[in-house]
């Protein structure tokens, strides 16, 4: 079996490819990483452990209540399991948690992408639950990987990509913790040393 290389912070992502199931259509579809790039666009994948689980509807219910707000910022947004279309098809159908979901739900049936990620349990082969931003260019600039027994919090997910939109757009300037949209940034120089307590004044 050929190694697959784990990604690392501020690498370039190497291009992958899925079938997902588009519940905005109803249909099957596919997501490859060059197209999102060729379109300029970020790109956030959302792995979760399994179809038909506990925890995992609560968080796709939670993303989609997100999903317009990340589509206005040019972001392509994937949930990703080792589930088949055909499950993923017949999930987002019985769960009504799951009934305001649009975003492609994509399928890793061999863990191939997760263990791109450093998400996949060999274990139980599943993936865990990792969180997965890639900028316009390929590169990852942010990973957050979770044990399978906690949600995570899309707020918080949001709050980062617009952080990380901000910067590739303003790439002088740092934001700082809990930043907010239209919060106050640095620009990092000698002159901040020691003194960015009086720059958040």
């Amino acid at each position: 079996m050929q190694e697959i290389k784990t990604i690392q912070i501020g690498e370039t992502v190497p291009n992958f490819s899925m079938e997902t199931y588009e519940p905005s259509k109803k249909t099957f579809g596919s997501f490859s990483l060059k197209d999102s790039i060729d379109q300029k666009k970020w790109t956030v994948l959302v792995f979760y452990p399994a179809d038909f689980t506990f925890v995992c509807p609560t968080e796709l219910q939670y993303l989609s209540e997100k999903h317009q707000e990340l589509n206005k910022m040019d972001v392509n947004l994937i949930s990703v399991s080792i589930d088949t279309k055909f499950v993923h098809m017949a999930w987002q159908e019985e769960e009504k948690l799951l009934k305001d979901v649009k975003y492609p739900m994509g399928s890793d049936t061999k863990g191939e992408i997760a263990k791109i990620f450093g998400v996949y349990d060999y274990k139980s082969g599943l993936a865990y639950r990792g969180t997965f931003i890639i900028n316009p260019e390929g590169v990852l600039v942010a990973s957050e990987i979770n044990l399978n027994n906690v949600g995570r919090n899309m707020d918080e997910l949001v709050r980062k990509i617009k952080a990380f939109i901000h910067c590739y757009k303003n790439p002088a300037e740092v934001c700082p913790a809990k930043w907010k949209e239209g919060g106050k940034t640095l620009k990092p120089s000698e002159k901040l040393v020691g003194k960015v307590y009086k720059e958040l004044e």
